[in-house]
């Protein structure tokens, strides 16, 4: 099995009801950002699933651009996060200092 294989396994592990258009784009993400190419196959998929999730379906960047720290902002939308991750069947919690690979 190659890479992106191991890395949508993860990611259906993770988040076993995801949409299937969310699941390419957040398989396409775990698969292209540069601070994930290192990365286990589980924490690529899950930073790129938390990533995804914070930046399509919260005010997190609005909050950044308002001028609000990034540990601010993230406090903000935990809710809505853990709605959508919760919604996809995703059952692990969200932790406040994991990085997000687009902010590296």
């Amino acid at each position: 099995m190659g890479r992106r294989t191991d890395v949508e396994i993860a990611l259906r592990a993770l988040a076993p009801a995801i949409p299937d258009h969310e699941f390419g784009v957040v398989a396409d993400r775990a698969m292209d950002s540069p601070g994930l190419v290192t990365a286990a196959p589980e924490n690529a998929a899950w930073l790129a699933l938390v990533a995804y999730v914070r930046h399509v379906f919260t005010d997190y960047d609005d909050l950044l651009d308002e001028g609000y720290d990034q540990d601010s902002a993230r406090h903000f939308v935990l809710d809505d996060m853990t709605d959508v991750l919760g919604a996809w069947g995703v059952r692990r919690p969200i932790v406040a200092d994991e990085v997000d690979p687009d902010e590296t």
